[in-house]
């Protein structure tokens, strides 16, 4: 096999006509990667991944050929998948102000274009869920965000429309299917492309800790930082450290690696009823 791409999380090696994508377990937090690993981590955003993709394999195809038929030695942590030509458009869905989306919104009233009611606080459930889509950064840089008519320049009207259409249906499904299990969905990030035959598919992965915002909805409380089933444990981490997000990247104790293990893993429990090892 031959190791075409190295991502903040993701190792992508060509096999013949397919591709070996596997979830490392680097972490990286405002799109720099940690010097620092936590165990299991891509087995489990695997796992969850090809979970998801089940349950949304009516709404949109996915890249997945094989979760099994994958080297020995990424076992768990790999899946075969079919070759994409990726949107340049990283597409993401809000359902629940926080993070970069509240920061915006205090600044301008508005998230990536799309105007908001006055005097909503921190995570606030959105009226409806929006699309708010950003630019692909190369690794070591920061994605930026982009409005509507930005991804229509960018792609074309009939493109832009899809991807928001697939984005909100993927976020509003998993919303459902994890409001059922006692989690809510806050935002999402998602990856597209086309396959050889042109049709739009979802890739990488979907819904997972690394890719969305997870809170306990019996803890849900407006108006405060949730608690988190998913990386903003650490992101929170590494901005109390006085860290300037540029490389290099801050050393992460042990006790924070373990707790961001220990909030991976009852993503996965909850969300899919199965017990992790």
């Amino acid at each position: 096999m031959e190791l075409i791409h190295r991502g903040k999380v993701r190792d992508v090696y060509r096999d013949g006509k397919d591709l070996i994508l596997v979830a490392s377990d680097r972490v990286s937090v405002y799109d720099v990667i940690l010097p620092t690993t936590i165990p299991d981590k891509g087995k489990l955003l695997t796992a969850l991944s090809l979970w998801w993709f089940t349950e949304l394999g009516d709404l949109v195809p996915n890249h997945v050929l094989s979760a099994t038929d994958v080297p020995e030695e990424f076992a768990g942590r790999a899946i075969r998948c079919r070759p994409l030509t990726m949107v340049t458009v990283e597409c993401v869905a809000r359902g629940y102000l926080t993070g970069s989306g509240l920061a915006e919104y205090q600044a301008t009233g508005s998230v990536c274009g799309i105007k908001l009611p006055p005097g909503l606080r921190e995570s606030d459930r959105l009226p409806e869920p929006i699309f708010t889509p950003t630019t692909k950064a190369p690794i070591g840089e920061h994605d930026t965000a982009m409005t509507f008519d930005e991804v229509v320049a960018a792609v074309g009207a009939e493109l832009a429309e899809e991807l928001r259409r697939i984005t909100l249906a993927v976020y509003e499904r998993g919303a459902r299917i994890a409001a059922g299990r006692g989690i809510i969905i806050a935002d999402t990030k998602i990856e597209l492309g086309f396959d050889d035959a042109g049709v739009l598919t979802l890739g990488d992965e979907v819904l997972t800790s690394d890719s969305s915002r997870f809170w306990p909805a019996d803890e849900y409380t407006p108006g405060r930082v949730q608690h988190a089933f998913d990386k903003q444990f650490i992101r929170d981490w590494a901005r109390s450290t006085g860290w300037d997000r540029n490389p290099p990247a801050p050393e992460v104790p042990a006790e924070i690696i373990a707790a961001t293990r220990g909030r991976y893993v009852a993503a996965y429990e909850q969300l899919t009823g199965r017990s992790w090892g």
